[in-house]
């Protein structure tokens, strides 16, 4: 049921604003992975081309390359199989160009299908969750492979390029497990004690949203990282911890940031008392592990994916503004007399975020970065025409500045992209400074004009629709928690923790649609006070079972010879 007072209200735009988006942030934590990654996988086949004198070929293997950007935040075992997925999805996109480019040089239907790719990256990777950089590395070097002279017969090897260096990003983002093989684990439980940290020094609904979505996560990674180990055990306990801090009656925010650091470190995870509920909360993730690997956990997942790109996906309004702002914007280039109007395409295709807000402060990003990035080529391109090893190192350099300024404002990383794509051309041949700086300039301007107008007038009113339905799924989610609190010596300590983690996802996801539905346009207003009760509501049940957990459920501590938990983390 909806709030029928907020629907009789007419659609608006919001206001939008032009200094906010373009401040500079604090670098992520792991910057210098995705950075130092794509510069060694670069390297490797930049440097065999070079000894080869084949450097026209950069293009077919930066598209193996560039796969190193993804999945360093997850689990080794989860980040293999995706990053194998990546590899392929980009050999998959990459092959579709090729084979188009070789058949046709209209550019009416090389920009159409530049667009169909774009949209469909641009959903799959939103359904799968892939995190940054998104679809916007597929887009890029399937709409340039587009745009390049090809030969049917030259596909395959092409192809092959691509795989072979995409073989090299594998086993440099998935080598590391090697040497340190709880290091995503350790991260993610580490960000749930600081936020845990945070919401005990500071309580408040951001705060507590923030420390739920921290321990969501930090549990999906100890779900997704494979067998259990001692280290990983006592991550779990961790987890547990910080999950139960925002109920303890006596917290104590320093030694939740003292357990982080030394989590964070390179040295032995902390061990401190187990928190109430612990062995529970350990059977339960056990069980929930166990369910997930079954065949019909596998299947549930492939439903719930393919939901999620069903005729009533939340994802298809985004899908139609990429379709559509990509073709305006390639046609209109074309129309201007740009012979290659690829960046335009990939211009538009990177502004579209989760709404309408969103996807301007993209669009100022872009647009600021580009244009500082084509003055910092101009720059750049006398050095890098002084022979190919200064091209090559040029580009392994800007690799890596992108993607250690990215994390900082994504203008930032604008600013090293722009010269680095621009680069790459100039593995093919030289071509004139005037005529590349021109073109990206009109490229970048037309891109981000038709881009943004396309997202602001194809409405998403799914929006709202889905906040309505996250809202129901949270009060369920809800209503089972303490049906099995109350029933918990039948559902047991498993079916507690899962309908716990359950509530956990739903009030993540409810926040979520409700910050994506905020700040998109001619939407209904959303109902806030419902939001709100809905959010305490469940963080309140949150509490409470963790709370009550100690009791019920501290024998099997105690069995297993563990400590008693300490009186400030007992049950209220």
């Amino acid at each position: 049921m909806s709030d029928t007072s907020t629907r009789s209200r007419p659609p608006f735009a919001r206001p939008l604003a032009l200094a906010a988006p373009l401040r500079l942030g604090r670098p992520s934590d792991t910057w210098f992975k995705p950075a130092l990654s794509v510069v060694v996988a670069s390297a490797v086949p930049h440097l065999a081309l070079l000894a080869l004198g084949r450097l026209d070929l950069v293009m077919y293997t930066m598209a193996g390359s560039l796969c190193a950007l993804y999945g360093h935040g997850l689990p080794y075992a989860r980040r293999a199989r995706t990053m194998a997925g990546v590899v392929l999805s980009m050999a998959a996109g990459l092959a579709v160009a090729l084979v188009t480019a070789s058949l046709t040089h209209s550019t009416a239907v090389l920009v159409a299908v530049g667009a169909l790719l774009a949209a469909a990256q641009k959903v799959a990777c939103d359904a799968v969750r892939i995190g940054p950089p998104g679809h916007v590395i597929l887009t890029f070097v399937s709409s340039a492979a587009l745009f390049a002279p090809q030969r049917l017969g030259q596909v395959p090897a092409h192809l092959a390029l691509t795989l072979a260096a995409g073989a090299v990003a594998w086993l440099v983002c998935v080598g590391p497990a090697l040497f340190r093989r709880e290091g995503p684990e350790r991260r993610a439980v580490a960000r749930a004690l600081e936020a845990a940290a945070d919401l005990v020094a500071e309580p408040g609904p951001r705060t507590r949203h923030t420390a739920a979505a921290a321990v969501h996560g930090a549990w999906q990674c100890l779900l997704a990282c494979g067998r259990p180990t001692p280290v990983r055990r006592s991550l779990e306990r961790l987890v547990v911890h910080a999950e139960a801090a925002g109920a303890s009656s006596h917290p104590d925010p320093d030694r939740l940031r003292a357990w982080a650091a030394l989590t964070r470190a390179r040295g032995p995870v902390p061990e401190p008392s187990p928190a109430p509920g612990t062995a529970a909360e350990l059977y339960g993730i056990d069980a929930e592990r166990a369910a997930l690997r079954a065949s019909d956990g596998r299947r549930d997942a492939r439903r719930t994916l393919l939901r999620g790109l069903g005729p009533g996906s939340h994802l298809l309004p985004v899908a139609a503004r990429t379709l559509i702002g990509c073709a305006l914007a390639g046609y209109l280039c074309a129309a201007l007399g740009v012979g290659r109007p690829y960046w335009a395409i990939v211009t538009a295709a990177s502004l579209y975020q989760a709404n309408t807000t969103l996807t301007w402060n993209r669009t100022l990003q872009r647009t600021l970065g580009n244009l500082l990035g084509v003055l910092v080529f101009a720059v750049v391109l006398p050095l890098s025409r002084t022979g190919p090893l200064a091209l090559v190192l040029c580009c392994l350099f800007f690799s890596f500045a992108a993607e250690a300024l990215i994390t900082r404002n994504y203008w930032l990383g604008s600013v090293a992209v722009t010269p680095m794509a621009l680069l790459v051309l100039e593995f093919g041949g030289t071509h004139p400074a005037g005529e590349l700086v021109g073109d990206r300039v009109l490229d970048t301007v037309l891109g981000a004009l038709a881009g943004f107008l396309v997202a602001a007038l194809v409405t998403n009113r799914r929006a709202a629709g889905r906040v309505e339905r996250a809202l129901e799924a949270a009060a369920q989610a809800r209503t089972d928690a303490e049906r099995a609190y109350a029933d918990r010596a039948r559902t047991g300590p498993a079916g507690l923790d899962r309908a716990r983690r359950a509530l956990t996802a739903r009030l993540v996801e409810l926040r979520e649609a409700a910050d994506i539905a905020a700040g998109e346009w001619w939407q209904r207003a959303l109902p806030e006070q419902r939001l709100l009760a809905a959010e305490r509501a469940g963080h309140r049940t949150l509490a409470a079972t963790a709370q009550r957990q100690g009791p019920q459920h501290r024998a099997p501590e105690t069995r297993r010879g563990a400590a008693a938990p300490a009186p400030s983390n007992g049950a209220a």
